[in-house]
């Protein structure tokens, strides 16, 4: 799976984008035609306590899966993001194989 990660108005350390690349890597347990993931990073300016904001974008074949989540940290908004498009991925796999 190609992952691409865009950070918005500031530049993210190549640790953040390493943690990033193995928690999308985990996705591909659950489905194994993944063509690409996107990452948005973004700060949002306006919350104090969770300011940032984790946007994935995944596609698989015939579908494009979305996820955004907002935290304290990136490295949280990750996971939790991950964990959304997880349940979404076994879904879309669920839903494949009915109608195969």
């Amino acid at each position: 799976m190609q992952i691409s990660v865009h950070s918005i108005q500031f530049k993210a350390d190549r640790k953040l984008i390493d943690f990033i690349q193995s928690k999308l890597g985990k996705l591909e347990q659950f489905h194994d035609k993944l063509i690409s993931a996107e990452v948005f990073l973004k700060l949002d300016k306006n919350k104090e306590d969770g300011n940032k904001i984790a946007e994935i974008k995944v596609n698989i074949p015939g579908k494009e899966l979305f996820a955004k989540r907002q935290s304290p940290t990136f490295e949280e908004a990750t996971d939790k993001v991950v964990e959304a498009l997880r349940r979404q991925v076994r879904k879309a796999k669920g839903k494949q194989a009915m109608v195969a």
